[in-house]
């Protein structure tokens, strides 16, 4: 029969091999753990954090100080018109003068000239006089319209002999060739110290100030201060 012999066809054909199953796939090897890297990397966090950290704190810790608003020549004091205070970063090497420390500071000498814009340190002042070379310092004491109402340390004066005797005369350099009343002194002179005006008499307006002349120009203003026959005048150079 048909039906027979078909069967019988079929069952000598060999079976198909079994195809696998889609999504199986060979085991893979289990990866291998490092945990000295992996401990490395926590501690560079760490660090990084700790130095951040650190950064702002420091950025945080700063001081007070004194820096110069003008120009201080050598020989001179601080005054309270030609320094200023200024925030710096705290630096425990470096003998920053605190703006506390001002008042001290007012009695010392700078050693040389410190420029505008120089935040100060103790290095460069010292206790006591300190004159330049070639310069000398002459005190003076003065009436009542023989100085600025506003004189101060550190102002560029002329210096005149108002004898009217005309005792003193000052140096060609310094532009004096005259003996007259009235005569120029010292083209240019430095105010080196001011008086406390509180210690001065104020009834009469007297005030005693500290010039800083050359050497050549020294014995001229001596003899017209004793005389009390020095005046002064703010010129430009201040």
């Amino acid at each position: 029969m048909k039906i027979q012999e078909r069967t019988g066809a079929g069952a000598g054909r060999s079976a198909a091999p079994a195809q696998p199953m889609v999504g199986d796939r060979l085991p893979t090897p289990p990866r291998e753990r490092k945990p000295a890297l992996a401990a490395l990397a926590v501690l560079l966090i760490l660090v990084g954090a700790l130095g951040a950290t650190m950064l702002v704190l420091r950025a945080g810790d700063r001081v007070e100080v004194i820096q110069a608003k003008g120009t201080i020549e050598a020989g001179e004091s601080v005054s309270d018109s030609n320094v200023t205070s200024v925030m710096v970063a705290a630096d425990d090497s470096i003998d920053y003068i605190k703006w506390s420390q001002l008042g001290a500071l007012k009695s010392l000498k700078a050693k040389s000239t410190i420029y505008a814009g120089t935040v100060l340190v103790g290095q460069m002042f010292a206790a006591g006089e300190t004159t330049p070379a070639g310069k000398a310092s002459v005190g003076v004491a003065l009436k009542e319209g023989q100085y600025p109402a506003d004189i101060k340390s550190g102002d560029t004066v002329a210096v005149y002999n108002v004898d009217a005797a005309g005792s003193g005369s000052g140096s060609d350099k310094s532009g004096a060739g005259s003996t007259s009343s009235g005569g120029l002194l010292v083209a240019k002179a430095k105010v080196n110290n001011v008086a406390d005006k509180s210690d001065s008499t104020i009834s009469t307006g007297n005030l005693s100030l500290t010039l800083l002349v050359d050497q050549a120009d020294a014995a001229a203003v001596a003899r017209a201060a004793s005389a009390n026959a020095v005046a002064i005048v703010r010129v430009s150079g201040n």
